[in-house]
């Protein structure tokens, strides 16, 4: 990849700039935008975007989104810009990455961010953690995220619930009880607390046969499948722990498969 200080800024048309594909960040605020295209009109853009040639024409953003669309509402016709040789792999990384250091995408923004490094790149869990200096436990929580059902993916996203409200969730395996308690999180506005002491006390009503809802034999055995397995897998995470304060090099990892999970501990000898 050419180095980006040896590059030479200059200005592009910004018509004949190209939105990135991997862009991460589905969701702009007007008013930010709007904010920034002010600063913009009094003092111009102190951070060049970056861009790579995709014809002859046009090129693509690398980097830089906010700023070209301020550019464009500040009536600009042009943008400086460093142009980068690089592959479509690096270009999303670098949309990526830029995004999450600086905390501008949502969680679930971020999670289907890693998916598409995964699917479409086929970087494992590991390779995006190192790249973001994350765990690889960090990558796969966050993509897990995903499990969830489109519509309380919107739900959730829509009424500014937390990471750890949408985590609770995925306690429940089944996107009728899922929708049950976001409506009663919703409705009372409740805590990340409130809300994992009603996933808890389902699903100990499940277990127990206690749940007052109808649910199918079929339902309610994969229901208690997954619960018992999210036991299983805590008492090993509980071992763990202990293993690891006498080794503390001691590795374990954690990925969830299409049908199984997948436990990985090293024990240096």
């Amino acid at each position: 990849m050419k180095s980006i200080i040896e590059s030479i800024v200059e200005q592009i048309p910004v018509d004949k700039i190209l939105p990135n594909p991997n862009q991460p960040r589905k969701h702009f605020e007007d008013s930010a935008i709007t904010e920034l295209a002010e600063s913009i009109k009094s003092f111009g853009i102190i951070q060049p975007i970056q861009v790579r040639k995709i014809s002859e024409e046009f090129y693509e953003l690398v980097s830089g989104e906010r700023r070209l669309r301020a550019s464009k509402v500040a009536g600009k016709e042009t943008i400086p810009a460093i142009i980068v040789e690089m592959s479509d792999q690096d270009s999303a990384l670098i949309a990526i990455m830029e995004n999450v250091q600086r905390e501008d995408l949502t969680y679930f923004e971020e999670a289907e961010s890693y998916r598409q490094l995964m699917e479409y790149y086929n970087l494992t869990q590991d390779r995006i953690a190192e790249l973001l200096g994350k765990s690889q436990s960090f990558v796969a929580n966050k993509i897990r995220l995903l499990k969830l059902d489109p519509s309380i993916i919107e739900t959730l996203t829509k009424n500014n619930l937390t990471e750890r409200h949408a985590r609770a969730l995925l306690r429940i395996p089944d996107t009728e009880l899922q929708e049950e308690v976001l409506k009663q999180v919703v409705k009372k506005d409740m805590t990340v607390k409130k809300t994992e002491e009603l996933v808890e006390k389902i699903r100990k009503d499940v277990l127990t046969n206690n749940y007052d809802e109808k649910l199918t034999p079929e339902k309610k055995a994969r229901v208690k499948s997954f619960i018992n397995a999210q036991i299983y897998i805590n008492t090993i995470k509980t071992a763990f722990k202990a293993v690891k304060e006498s080794r503390n090099t001691a590795e374990y990892k954690e990925i969830e498969r299409e049908d199984y999970v997948e436990i990985k501990i090293i024990i240096p000898k």
